[in-house]
């Protein structure tokens, strides 16, 4: 359109005589509209081995049934036994590869499947589920899950980094002791809990039955598992002499997904051995209480704990009380300095300034600056120590 002729044009934008002359014939067609560029190559359905309606049913078999209800080996989905399902039913073959993409097409992902019993049964969950909720609205009452859980000294969770064929090791104290701790969670959020060292029976579960009284102002509906301290007779005696305050609740029976508390308790075997180096029984015991609730990171939403069985996470606008304290507490800790100083908890470094001259060894490309900001860095934290204060 300036006057240039084709040679020029062709050397601007390096291409072919040949596409400037299907360029111009585009604009003289259709205007600068033609001289979009169209995406390339197959569009997304064209020339499948198997059709729309083979694909819903194979996707409707992986999601309905498990291979071997269909005649096949084992009992999860792989891309080896979609293979074999296909060839089955279509006699076509497609390698591991191809499966792979027609299951990331269809919406799924290859993840780690939940377990139920089989004896579960689902009416019977369906009706404690009502009865429950009914009783504790007619009763203006609040709705607690409880559970216990052990934290032994010798687990060890978690992975870290290390050279590839050398196994890191971890050094751990060589005697066994073990903390517990017994909690209660209710359907908004609100957590209870009690740590101890001795073991669960039915005097500890007296002694939290009282401490939880004493920090709710209405009934409590307690579920718990089919735990023998639950059905002992101190406890019954102790709930005969306190009508008014808790009432127990058993779960169904083979459905232990129904109590969010199981979560707090996988989350505490996660956190709690992977921050202790613990010696002596006394000191699991005492880190054990900054780790429950769990973090806030891990709480985005209100658990729905009498809609779906898939529960729960906890909120982190919502109080929690330490039973062996007796006194409310937040959920947020925040690392003090011996100045008396507070910084948030994910700040690691102990100074300012050495987070800034480690940027600029950083940006200089230098191992051994590297190095030696990481000497003045622990040489930093052994001159002045960050403990754990509650704000």
């Amino acid at each position: 359109m300036a006057g240039r002729d084709r040679e020029d044009v062709a050397a601007l934008f390096k291409v072919s005589l040949k596409a400037v002359d299907n360029w111009w014939t585009k604009w003289l067609a259709g205007g600068r509209e033609a001289l979009v560029s169209q995406p390339r190559g197959r569009r997304i359905g064209e020339h499948q081995l198997l059709g729309e309606a083979e694909q819903q049913a194979i996707r409707q078999a992986v999601l309905d049934h498990r291979p071997c209800d269909l005649g096949l080996a084992g009992q999860f989905w792989t891309r080896a036994g979609v293979r074999d399902l296909i060839t089955k039913l279509y006699r076509v073959r497609l390698t591991e590869q191809g499966v792979g993409k027609y299951l990331r097409r269809w919406g799924l992902s290859f993840q780690r499947p939940d377990k139920r019993a089989v004896e579960r049964d689902a009416e019977a969950v369906r009706v404690w589920r009502e009865e429950i909720r009914a009783t504790a609205k007619a009763q203006n009452g609040e709705v607690l899950f409880a559970d216990q859980v052990g934290v032994r000294s010798d687990q060890v969770t978690g992975r870290t980094w290390g050279e590839k064929g050398h196994t890191p090791i971890v050094r751990r104290s060589g005697n066994r002791f073990s903390v517990n701790a017994m909690s209660a969670i209710s359907t908004k959020g609100r957590m209870h809990f009690m740590v101890f060292t001795d073991t669960f029976d039915a005097d500890v579960m007296c002694r939290f039955l009282d401490r939880l009284a004493g920090h709710l102002d209405r009934k409590v509906h307690l579920v718990v598992d089919g735990h023998s301290a639950h059905r002992s007779r101190k406890v019954r005696a102790w709930l005969a002499d306190h009508p008014g305050l808790i009432e127990l609740h058993s779960l169904p029976s083979y459905s232990p997904e129904l109590n969010p508390d199981e979560l707090v308790n996988a989350d505490l075997k996660r956190s709690l051995p992977m921050h202790s180096r613990a010696r002596d029984q006394a000191q699991p015991a005492a880190e054990t209480r900054p780790v429950l609730p769990p973090p806030p990171t891990a709480a985005t939403h209100r658990p729905r704990l009498l809609r779906a069985a898939r529960t729960c996470r906890l909120t982190e606008q919502h109080y929690d009380r330490d039973l062996d304290r007796g006194t409310p507490r937040r959920r947020h800790h925040r690392l003090q300095r011996p100045d008396g100083t507070n910084r948030p908890r994910h700040c690691t470094a102990p100074d300012i300034h050495h987070r800034r001259s480690m940027v600029a060894h950083q940006r200089r490309g230098a191992a051994a600056s590297h190095i030696r900001y990481v000497r003045r860095l622990a040489d930093c934290s052994r001159r002045a120590p960050v403990v754990v204060a509650e704000k």
